[in-house]
C-alpha cells in the first residue's frame, strides 16, 4: 500500500506543480511588472473555478462509466495534459494581454480555462481513486503521504522557478514554465503506472443516480450541507491569498521576483512540518480538534501579516507566513480526513466531487474577493497597502466564521442520513 500512496502522491505533486507558477509567480509578474489590474488578474485566476460544478458530474459519471476497465485513470490523464498545456502557454498570453491587444483577455481566458478544466478533471479523479484503494482506517495515512509529497513538490517547484527567473526576463519566465510543465507530465505518468485496478478487481457495486439525486444527496443532508459551506468559507480564506501574498511582499517590502517566489517555499516548509505533526497525531487527537488548531493558526497568521504591513517589518511578515503555513498544514490533513469520512462507499465519486466543488468555489470566491477588494480599496484610499490589508482582514473573518461552524459537523449523523434510502430509492422499492 505504501507504493500506491507514493504513486498517488506523485499525481498530486504533478497537478500542484502546475498550480505554483500560475497562482504565485505569474500573478506577481502580471500585477507588479506588467501593471495589469489586480481585478483582471483575479478574474483570470478565478476562471478555472467556474468549471467547478463539473467535479460533481465527473465524480458521479466516472463511478458509473469506466473506460477500458478504469474509472479514474483516463480522467486523470486528460486533466493532467490540460493542466500542463495551460501552464506552458500562460506566460505568453500574459505578455500578449499586457500589450493591449483587444484579443488579449480572450486568449488569456482560454489558457487559464484549459488549466482549470484540467484541474477539475484530475483532482476529483485522483481523490476518488485515493478513496477507492484505501481502507477506511488507512485514509489518514494516505492523505498525509499525498500532501507531504505535494508540499515537497511545491517547495522545490518554487525554488526551481526562483532560480530559473534570476535575473527576471520574459524568456526566462517562459522557459521556467515549460520546464515545470514537462516535469509535471513525467511525474504524473509515473504515478499512474499500474496504480488503478481494473473493474473486475474491484469489489462492490456503484449505484447509478440522476442529476436531481446528486443535488439532493448534498442539500438534503444537513451535515453534508454544513460541511460544504464550512469548506467554502475556510478555503476561500486560506487559498484566496494565493494571488496577493507575493504582490503584497513586493509592494510592502520592495521584494524582487526571486525573493517573492521564495515566500511560497517558506510557506510550504511550514505546511510540510505541520503535515508531519498531523500524521504523528493521527488517532491520538480528534480530527475536529486538529482542524480547529490549524484553522486558528491560519487565522493568527493573517492577523500577523496585517500587522507586518502596518509596521513595515519584514521579519513580522515572515512570522505571519509561517503561522499561515502551519495552520494550513494541520487544517488540510484534518479536514481532508473529515472529507473522506463524509462519503459513503456507493457514492464515493459523488461526494468527493461535491467537496471538490466546494474547494473550487472557495478559490473562485477568494480570488475575486482579493482582486476586486484590493483594487477598490486602493483606489478609494490611494494607498496600495490598504487594499491588501483589508483583503487579509476579510479572510481572517471568514476563518473565524468557519471555526464557529465546525462544531456543528457530525460524521455519525451524516452517515445515518446518507446511507438511509432516498425518496427515489424508497419509491423504487415499492415497484
Amino acid at each position: 500500500m505504501l507504493l500506491k500512496r507514493i504513486q498517488l502522491g506523485l499525481i498530486h505533486v504533478a497537478v500542484a506543480m502546475t498550480l505554483v507558477p500560475i497562482n504565485s509567480t505569474l500573478n506577481r509578474v502580471m500585477i507588479k511588472e506588467l501593471a495589469i489590474s489586480a481585478t483582471m488578474v483575479a478574474v483570470l485566476a478565478s476562471l478555472p473555478y467556474l468549471f467547478a460544478p463539473m467535479q460533481v458530474a465527473i465524480g458521479a459519471y466516472s463511478d458509473r462509466h469506466p473506460i477500458i476497465g478504469l474509472r479514474r485513470t483516463p480522467y486523470i490523464i486528460l486533466g493532467l495534459i490540460l493542466c500542463v498545456f495551460g501552464v506552458v502557454i500562460s506566460p505568453m498570453v500574459a505578455y500578449y494581454l499586457a500589450s493591449g491587444s483587444p484579443w488579449g483577455f480572450g486568449i488569456a481566458a482560454l489558457a487559464f480555462g484549459a488549466w482549470g478544466i484540467g484541474y477539475n478533471l484530475s483532482s476529483v479523479s485522483y481523490l476518488s481513486l485515493a478513496d477507492d484503494i484505501s481502507k477506511e482506517n488507512e485514509r489518514g495515512k494516505t492523505i498525509a503521504v499525498m500532501w507531504f509529497m505535494m508540499i515537497i513538490g511545491i517547495i522545490f517547484t518554487a525554488i526551481a522557478i526562483s532560480r530559473m527567473v534570476d535575473p527576471y526576463t520574459p524568456a526566462a519566465l517562459e522557459r521556467a514554465f515549460l520546464v515545470i510543465g514537462a516535469a509535471a507530465l513525467i511525474l504524473g505518468f509515473l504515478g499512474l503506472i499500474r496504480l488503478e485496478p481494473r473493474m473486475s478487481e474491484i469489489t462492490g457495486s456503484h449505484t447509478s443516480y440522476t442529476v436531481k439525486e446528486m443535488t439532493s444527496a448534498i442539500w438534503s443532508n444537513r451535515t453534508a450541507k454544513l460541511f460544504f459551506i464550512y469548506l467554502w468559507l475556510l478555503l476561500a480564506a486560506i487559498l484566496g491569498q494565493d494571488i496577493l501574498l507575493e504582490p503584497f511582499g513586493a509592494q510592502a517590502f520592495g521584494m524582487s521576483v526571486q525573493s517573492t517566489t521564495r515566500i511560497t517555499s517558506l510557506w510550504g516548509t511550514f505546511v510540510l512540518a505541520a503535515i508531519l505533526i498531523a500524521g504523528a497525531l493521527e488517532g491520538r487527537v480528534t480530527r475536529r480538534f486538529l482542524a480547529q488548531t490549524g484553522n486558528t493558526g491560519a487565522f493568527l497568521g493573517f492577523i500577523v501579516i496585517i500587522a507586518s504591513g502596518v509596521m513595515g517589518n519584514l521579519s513580522v511578515f515572515y512570522t505571519g507566513v509561517a503561522l499561515l503555513g502551519t495552520g494550513t498544514g494541520l487544517s488540510t490533513v484534518a479536514n481532508l480526513s473529515l472529507m473522506f469520512d463524509l462519503t459513503v462507499p456507493e457514492k464515493v465519486g459523488l461526494f468527493i466531487g461535491a467537496w471538490g466543488l466546494s474547494n473550487a468555489l472557495s478559490r473562485l470566491t477568494g480570488s475575486i474577493l482579493g482582486g476586486v477588494v484590493r483594487d477598490v480599496v486602493t483606489r478609494v484610499s490611494g494607498d496600495p497597502l490598504a487594499g491588501y490589508m483589508v483583503v487579509f482582514g476579510i479572510e481572517a473573518a471568514l476563518l473565524l466564521t468557519a471555526i464557529l461552524m465546525l462544531s456543528g459537523i457530525d460524521v455519525v449523523s451524516f452517515r445515518k442520513q446518507a446511507e438511509a434510502p432516498s425518496v427515489f430509492e424508497r419509491a423504487a422499492m415499492t415497484d
